[in-house]
């Protein structure tokens, strides 16, 4: 099926005149038509565009033009991207008629590289949630299980390319949100490091842990995405002025004395006993190709989820006090007829009570209550200072190891619902993410193996600053050496929905 293919392989097929990109989004678009209604990985798609696109690019081929590396592969975008002219909702009822007047910069660089957009995906509101359930709109579900969830908040991005819905796909990650669907839906997801891939454009959920990257269906095509989109960007004052490797150059370099560092802190009770079974034998498996493992410590991780969920709430409380009704986006109706002073106020009030969902207003009322006055010391700024402490731990690993190998998610995908009454529970759901981004070094999520119920498992390798070029030879060797990336779920479709 080409809906499965991997992207590489469809560029060879395509520039040795075996395939069209028609022929290619056209096929994926019919796999749309079969499974979006089981699955719903999309909350808006554009076949026209993407055909339009994949028109042009047969064209130029057929002229002899010169193409970039990934032209013609179609490619989802998480709702949280903007693109000049579509929807970008970030699965919010407040921004539900939003259609940005510019492109995101990663959006702009999609374009320029000529692969077809098929569709803005679906996501957790705002970003905020581990399970996709969070949406305004409805529930994306695993292609593994579709009574279970796919993973949040890039559910959609991840379950639209394990479905076959798509061939590539960008996802967002805060505190997990690429690597936790990439795991639970048995696909490759990476988060790259800090200031890698630029931010302009991306819809802010907390700004200083944000990041846009590749979610794929191998390791080569990761790498050939994360190329496409990482850069310097002068419109993003956090982008890095940093040289962008050829990252799938490097991939087939020998993994053989590279160290591995196991932390302690990750393999302890709370950890699903076939998750740590699978882990465990992806690192063993590293170690029979010539890596060798260190035992590790990273003493503050136990403080990691208080930290985040200080710091993430208090950007979203600042990021998210722009939608009041008043600039753009949702405008209650409920207000406009006062005519006195509390009007406006009312105006607020109401805007942001019916168009936030639970979560989001959760998360705001965290954030406010950390930032306000006589509890600032006490919260913000002891998880910064705490955030330090983890970076540090980093910092100090990495002197002694290439890179940090441990578990995505400490359980395979839960059921619909299952935690929904349980935010604590949910929360702890990103444990083992969220360090990454407290201290902004990159992380990987590839397949390593299925539980017991056939539910996919991922192993997270985290590198230093701009370590990705290590992550992706590592994930590769581990890929190449397995047959875990060839196991495709077994999804009847429904129809559209």
């Amino acid at each position: 099926m080409l809906c499965y293919a991997n992207a590489h392989e469809l560029v060879r097929r395509m520039q040795a005149g075996e395939l069209s990109a028609q022929e290619i989004t056209r096929a994926v678009l019919e796999r749309i038509d079969e499974v979006e209604g089981t699955v719903g990985a999309y909350v808006n798609l554009c076949p026209e565009r993407a055909l339009e696109t994949a028109g042009a690019v047969d064209d130029a081929r057929a002229r002899g033009t010169d193409l970039p590396p990934l032209a013609g592969v179609p490619i989802a975008v998480k709702d949280v991207i903007c693109m000049q002219g579509m929807p970008t909702t970030c699965s919010s009822r407040i921004l539900e008629n939003f259609r940005p007047p510019y492109d995101a910069t990663v959006a702009r660089r999609v374009i320029d590289g000529r692969m077809p957009v098929l569709g803005k995906a679906n996501m957790d509101e705002f970003a905020m949630g581990s399970s996709t359930e969070n949406s305004a709109f409805h529930i994306t579900r695993n292609p593994w299980d579709t009574e279970r969830i796919p993973g949040g908040s890039s559910g959609g991005s991840a379950a639209a390319v394990a479905a076959g819905e798509a061939i590539l796909a960008l996802g967002s990650d805060t505190g997990g949100s690429i690597r936790q669907p990439a795991c639970l839906c048995g696909v490759v997801g990476l988060k790259p490091t800090y200031g890698r891939v630029s931010r302009y454009g991306l819809v802010a959920f907390a700004s200083s842990l944000d990041q846009i990257g590749p979610i794929t269906r191998s390791v080569r095509d990761c790498a050939l995405l994360l190329g496409a989109i990482s850069g310097h960007d002068p419109l993003d004052s956090t982008s890095l002025d940093e040289p962008v490797p050829d990252y799938a150059a490097s991939l087939e370099r020998p993994v053989s004395g590279m160290r591995i560092g196991v932390p302690a802190e990750y393999f302890t009770e709370g950890i699903d006993g076939d998750v740590r079974e699978s882990v465990e034998a992806a690192i063993d498996q590293l170690v029979s190709l010539g890596a060798k493992r260190v035992d590790i410590s990273l003493p503050h991780t136990k403080y990691a989820v208080a930290t985040y969920y200080i710091v993430a709430t208090a950007e979203a409380s600042s990021n998210l006090a722009r939608y009041d009704g008043v600039h753009y986006g949702y405008r209650s109706k409920s207000a406009d007829q006062a005519s006195d002073a509390s009007a406006i106020i009312a105006l607020y009030e109401n805007t942001r009570a019916e168009g936030f969902g639970d979560e989001v207003k959760r998360r705001i009322m965290l954030g406010t209550y950390a930032l306000s006055a006589g509890y600032y010391d006490a919260y913000y700024l002891r998880a910064l200072r705490v955030r330090t402490l983890l970076r540090r731990d980093f910092d100090a690993a990495f002197e002694k190891v290439d890179c940090v190998a441990c578990p995505v998610s400490p359980t395979p995908a839960f059921r619909i619902g299952e935690k929904m009454d349980d935010p604590l529970s949910m929360y702890l759901s990103d444990i083992y993410t969220i360090s990454a981004n407290l201290a902004g070094i990159p992380g990987i999520s590839v397949p390593c193996g299925l539980t017991s119920q056939g539910l996919p498992v991922g192993l997270q390798l985290l590198g230093s600053p701009l370590g990705e070029e290590a992550l992706l030879r590592l994930a590769y060797a581990f890929e190449q050496s397995t047959e875990h990336h060839t196991v495709r779920p077994e999804l009847a479709g429904k129809g559209a929905a």
